[in-house]
């Protein structure tokens, strides 16, 4: 449970909560000097400031990489530990560079800016936040610098919360603070229809809803860490996505509790999302595949997020199971379905491709088309699955960015006219369908 700092929500309106991705803090004094004005503009208007960063560049690839040197496996507390000091090292820096410019400010840790955490290692969740320390932290005037992706166990342990974690921790320090808005800088200016680098025509979306984004962002698209939109939705608090090297106005992500007005959408599809991280697993029928839900249940306490499921088989053959897994999990899942004694093929050359929308089922024809229009094309399919926001698809890996082109320019993603205040929030009480849990 995520409580509100001091004695009620209304009592914080003016925190304006900002975080800061790892290319934006980026490598070089200059880079941390910009965003450090950015902050000082906020503090010196008057406002209480609380920023949440990443580890600067590629420090948790090279911290992994570190690790992986002087052993084969290792332990994932120890890798916790390790990883959460790349957000540790890039807030003190920043919190070093606000002083410097005669803005004061003080960096703290997940503990120490009172971030409980639960779970498995390397995936946490934030189970609660003391405002403590925070609150003295602003009410003396100062910038709270907190390092993101992190909390603390029950015993003190460092929990990380998965990649792209920072964007959590501010979502919930924000929900927390009561915060209206959460202010996401990254490198990009803003939510894209589909990855500018393979649509060459991507639009930005001046406004979505989070139900929308929660989709998108299972579904590969990577601007947004899926829990952190997730935590908006439930706690009323709109997230701003916008560049950090220019001041283009980029996308609101609108909270589907505000309360704003569901109308019919005549164009369905919002987005393209695409998934290189992908393995499609198929259990062959018969034999201990039969048992499905116990399979289902060991994979769940093994951490592995599935998707696109489907029965496969017949009376006489029996059933088995086709669903698709991170790629980095196959290993994992090979582990698992070898204990139950299955008969499996793992195809991890895959990828997966979405429409992402409102309203999917309710325009006739949608899904036929997306398969119309890569059968056209040559590109092989194979599992598909629909709902009324989602609608996905496995193929090759190497189709995956002519099939993302495709798309966007068969639903018209490509014209201005898609975005705006025309793409509508997703109804909290419409069928979230193919979301799965992160």
């Amino acid at each position: 449970m995520i409580v509100p700092l001091g004695p009620g929500r209304e009592t914080a309106a003016g925190i304006r909560v900002l975080k800061f991705g790892g290319t934006s803090v980026g490598t070089t004094p200059a880079r941390l000097r910009e965003v450090a004005m950015r902050i000082a503009d906020a503090h010196h208007a008057g406002y209480p400031v609380v920023v949440v960063v990443s580890a600067r560049g590629a420090t948790t690839d090279d911290l992994v990489t570190d690790a992986n040197s002087v052993a084969k496996a290792p332990a994932a507390r120890e890798m916790d530990q390790l990883l959460a000091t790349g957000e540790i090292a890039a807030a003190a820096l920043l919190a070093i560079t606000l002083n410097d410019a005669r803005t004061p400010a003080v960096s703290l840790t997940g503990a120490q800016a009172g971030i409980a955490a639960y779970g498995h290692h390397g995936d946490g969740r934030i189970a609660d936040i003391d405002g403590t320390r925070l609150r003295e932290v602003l009410d003396s005037g100062m910038v709270a610098v907190v390092a993101g992706f992190q909390g603390v166990d029950a015993v003190g342990d460092v929990l990380t919360l998965g990649r792209g974690g920072s964007d959590t921790t501010a979502v919930a320090l924000a929900a927390s603070l009561g915060a209206t808005t959460c202010e996401i800088y990254t490198d990009v200016d803003g939510v894209y229809s589909a990855d500018p680098r393979i649509a060459v025509d991507a639009q930005v979306l001046t406004t979505i809803g989070s139900g929308v984004m929660s989709e998108m962002a299972y579904a590969g698209a990577r601007v947004l860490h899926a829990r952190s939109v997730d935590l908006a939705g439930r706690s009323g608090v709109s997230i701003h996505v916008r560049s950090a090297f220019t001041n283009k106005p980029g996308t609101t992500v609108v909270s589907d509790q505000t309360g704003h007005e569901m109308l019919e959408n005549s164009q369905p599809v919002t987005g393209i999302a695409h998934d290189t991280d992908v393995a499609r697993v198929v259990v062959h029928p018969g034999g201990p595949a039969g048992r499905g839900a116990e399979v289902f249940a060991a994979l769940a306490e093994a951490a592995v997020a599935i998707d696109l499921v489907a029965r496969v088989g017949d009376q006489d053959l029996g059933y088995g199971w086709d669903f698709t897994i991170a790629r980095s999990q196959a290993e994992t899942v090979s582990r698992v379905l070898n204990r139950f004694g299955c008969e499996a093929d793992i195809h991890e050359s895959m990828a997966k491709v979405s429409l992402v929308g409102t309203g999917l089922l309710s325009h006739p024809g949608t899904t036929g088309r997306m398969l119309a229009t890569l059968a056209t094309a040559g590109i092989e399919t194979y599992s598909v699955a629909t709902s009324q926001v989602r609608a996905s698809v496995t193929m090759s890996r190497a189709d995956c960015v002519r099939a993302v082109d495709l798309l966007h320019r068969e639903f018209g993603l490509d014209r201005p006219a898609v975005t705006g205040d025309n793409v509508i929030p997703l109804s909290r009480d419409r069928d979230r369908g193919l979301g799965q849990a992160a």
